[in-house]
């Protein structure tokens, strides 16, 4: 009988006995309360109105206790004994059944695994008891779907339940007795508890809407039935009295299926999917039922040809497809993270890989491993031959790429980044955890200090196979995995600052000395001069734009080497990063730029020569610069906008332009100064100083100005305010330079008036040099 509710009756105004009295126990007598019921003494107790009243015996004293019956029948009323479920447990039922889980699918998972802790109980302790074994066959489970009679049953052959154990462990949510079992083991009590029933087997009822369990425990010579139906909030009790349905040791589950997952979960090929799905690394054998086919041969009459006469009847022997019903392994893979890695063989981690995660290619790399101390599990992680095809999947947390087991029993592949960091998402493997914190329902994982330490781990050593990778002798399986996943490793710069010194060496980039091939950071640190102080970069559209931008000139001169940044997540990296090995990166599209190696004094010459044009040059432009001053990283080019040192450079302007959700006020203020450096050495350059000191209010050289700012523009990566001035005044600035170049003017003279061309001698048209198509008054000219 299921555990009732005590009270034990203290003095009080219904019924008094003095504290001073001693009531004999040999000498009984009768309680006179309308309260208390008359009876013939009160040694065995009285009951009425459905309340049972019972005597103990304390120091030779009397206590009169109050017991709730649980609503117990006779037997004459049912076949079985009838109780009801502990208090409020309806409630609870109904909020594990509706609310705790989130597929329904889940059920078989948690009746498999409450069987293969049955089985793994019996095995334990038939090393000090073999007797538990006896005959009853081997150490299976058995699931057998019919879809005639809308049922599944599932049935193992483990530890089973006495009478008593089915009342504490079905009667009781939210107890398992597979818990005390292994609690008990580690004090050291004794091992007697059983029970393989907890929250769990309650499941059941997602699909069910009446579940038989028959048990039979080698401890006990009889069979014991439990029944309930779902929504009630109570439950039978009964012993197995029809030998056909006796069992010779273990349990066994009928589920009776709703009308609506009758037609779901009858099917033989769903059950046996869910089991290789939930359940396939078990350690114990799974059979379901399954329909088969073979071919037999068979003989049948063979019809006579034409023109022959009707005579002896001739047979011949041909084969058809016959369909059976029998028993197949639905769990034919091992688990091979449960065997030592040095065991196992490459060509068994691929395929194991390729069953478990539907994939055709080879992983690039895996890592076999298991941890001990505070926190064990055992693990296999992949890098995938192939990366994502969407791109949305590099910003998706939520993957199926690992597989979390507890004790070989799949739990889930849904996670929001408790056990892998976002940017290491494309990485898959099993996890298997015997003692992993989940919730009741084994699907949720638990914020904690386990779990936290479990994703700690799992890191480092997927960032020791991506290092081992990188180290190999085969370059091609990096710049394979590079150029699969490089933009996760970049985007963990960004989300993980505590494995900067992890994710660093992995980064792979072109540089203005190595176009072709990726070049890591510890090899351009190795190849930096005794001079250089820092690490350069730059961050453009595409490498052609970079190889020609206007900021590299100086640089590669002086034989710096610069790295060039592409992809759209690459300066947000490198900025997140900030130094290597003491280096600071520098963005060379930025203003005060230091090379390490300045003529002070020629600078202070050059600023001095140019100091007017300068400000002349700003007062043109206005507010579209913050400042004009002399360069020092142009060799070629006559000028160059550089950002300011703590504004968007022009990579980063362009990438918040195109996002679609942009503030176009945050982009404003962002966007910071422009700083416009010119090149003392080039013509032009040199024509507008003479222009700012001969002719300033010239309205051709203000032209020119604002040409060459907008040129400036766009050879800096910027975009113009209005492309289609900028169009204009190119246009215009071409029929200057272009105007009689090769004679046009004498060519339309001698077109004859109807359209006609007159014949001209060849070579008779002067080609005319810009500089020689001048004004008399031309303010450039020296």
């Amino acid at each position: 009988m299921a555990p009732v509710l005590n009270r034990t009756l203290s003095p009080a105004p219904l019924l008094s006995i003095p504290s001073s009295t001693s009531i004999s126990l040999n000498n009984p007598f009768n309680l006179r309360s309308s309260f208390l019921p008359r009876a013939n003494g009160l040694r065995k107790g009285v009951s009425c109105s459905g309340l049972k009243w019972k005597l103990g015996n304390r120091s030779n004293r009397i206590s009169v206790r109050c017991d709730a019956a649980v609503a117990e029948k006779d037997a004459s009323e049912a076949s079985g004994e009838k109780f009801e479920y502990q208090a409020e447990v309806s409630r609870l039922l109904d909020l594990i059944v509706h609310s705790l889980y989130s597929h329904k699918e889940v059920f078989l998972r948690e009746l498999v695994s409450n069987a293969s802790d049955a089985l793994d109980k019996l095995r334990f302790l038939s090393v000090t008891d073999p007797s538990l074994l006896g005959d009853a066959g081997d150490l299976e489970i058995r699931i057998k779907s019919d879809a005639d009679n809308g049922t599944i049953t599932i049935t193992d052959t483990g530890i089973g339940m006495t009478r008593e154990e089915l009342i504490d462990c079905l009667g009781t949510i939210a107890q398992s007795g597979t818990s005390k079992f292994l609690k008990a083991l580690k004090l050291g009590a004794d091992n007697a508890l059983i029970g393989q029933f907890g929250v769990g087997f309650y499941s059941a009822f997602l699909v069910a809407q009446k579940v038989v369990v028959t048990t039979k425990s080698p401890k006990s010579d009889k069979q014991y039935v439990w029944e309930a139906e779902a929504d009630t909030s109570s439950y039978m009790i009964k012993e197995e009295t029809d030998p056909e349905k006796f069992l010779g040791r273990g349990t066994q589950i009928t589920l009776y299926l709703k009308e609506d997952d009758k037609y779901e979960f009858s099917d033989p090929s769903r059950i046996q999917g869910l089991v290789k799905n939930y359940s396939q690394f078990v350690s114990f054998p799974i059979y379901t039922w399954q329909e088969k086919s073979r071919t037999i041969e068979v003989e049948e009459e063979e019809e006579p040809k034409e023109g022959e006469p009707e005579g002896e009847k001739k047979m011949k022997k041909t084969t058809k497809t016959e369909k059976y019903w029998d028993w197949e392994l639905a769990n034919e893979t091992k688990p091979i993270w449960m065997r030592n890695a040095k065991e196992v063989e490459k060509e068994e981690y691929q395929e194991f890989y390729k069953k478990t995660f539907n994939e055709f290619l080879d992983p690039l790399a895996h890592t076999h491993f298991n941890t001990e101390g505070e926190v064990e599990f055992r693990s296999i992680l992949y890098i995938p031959g192939m990366g994502p095809m969407n791109n949305e999947d590099v910003i998706n947390p939520k993957t199926k790429n690992i597989r979390l087991f507890v004790k070989r029993v799949f739990i889930s592949d849904d996670f929001d980044g408790e056990l892998f960091p976002r940017y290491l998402s494309f990485v898959k493997g099993v996890v298997d955890s015997d003692d992993l914190p989940l919730n009741v329902s084994r699907e949720i994982l638990q914020e904690s200090r386990i779990v936290r330490i479990m994703r700690k781990r799992l890191v480092r050593k997927t960032f020791d196979m991506i290092q081992e990778l990188s180290e190999s002798e085969n370059k091609e399986d990096y710049k394979k995995f590079w150029e699969n996943f490089g933009r996760f490793i970049k985007l963990g710069c960004i989300e993980d600052s505590g494995n900067h010194k992890r994710i660093t060496p992995l980064l792979r980039f072109h540089t203005s000395k190595n176009e072709e091939e990726l070049t890591s950071l510890d090899d351009y640190v190795e190849n930096m001069g005794e001079n250089q102080k820092a690490i350069y970069y730059l961050a453009t559209d595409s490498l052609k734009s970079a190889k020609s931008a206007p900021f590299l000139e100086k640089l590669v001169q002086k034989d710096i080497e610069v790295l060039y940044l592409i992809e759209p997540i690459d300066e947000v990296a490198i900025q997140n990063l900030q130094t290597y090995k003491e280096k600071k990166f520098v963005d060379i599209s930025k203003e005060d730029l230091e090379l390490g190696d300045e003529d002070e004094v020629k600078e202070r010459e050059a600023k001095q020569e140019y100091n007017a044009l300068c400000d002349w040059i700003k007062q043109q432009l206005g507010d579209k610069v913050a400042k004009v001053q002399v360069s020092n990283r142009l060799s070629s080019s006559p000028c160059v906008l550089v950002s300011g040192k703590f504004g968007w450079s022009a990579n980063m302007e362009r990438l918040m332009k195109a996002q679609a959700l942009g503030d176009t006020s945050s982009l404003e203020f962002m966007r910071g100064r422009r700083i416009l450096e010119i090149n003392p050495d080039h013509p032009i350059v040199k024509d507008l100083n003479a222009a700012c000191r001969k002719a300033p209010d010239n309205n051709d050289a203000k032209r020119a100005v604002d040409l060459l700012y907008e040129t400036a523009l766009i050879s800096s990566g910027f975009t113009p305010d209005s492309p289609a001035d900028l169009g204009n005044k190119i246009y215009e600035m071409m029929a200057v330079a272009l105007g009689g170049r090769w004679g046009r003017v004498e060519f339309e003279a001698e077109t004859t008036g109807d359209g006609t061309e007159a014949s001209t001698s060849e070579g008779s048209s002067e080609v005319v040099e810009p500089s020689e198509v001048r004004a008399e008054t031309d303010p450039w000219q020296e």
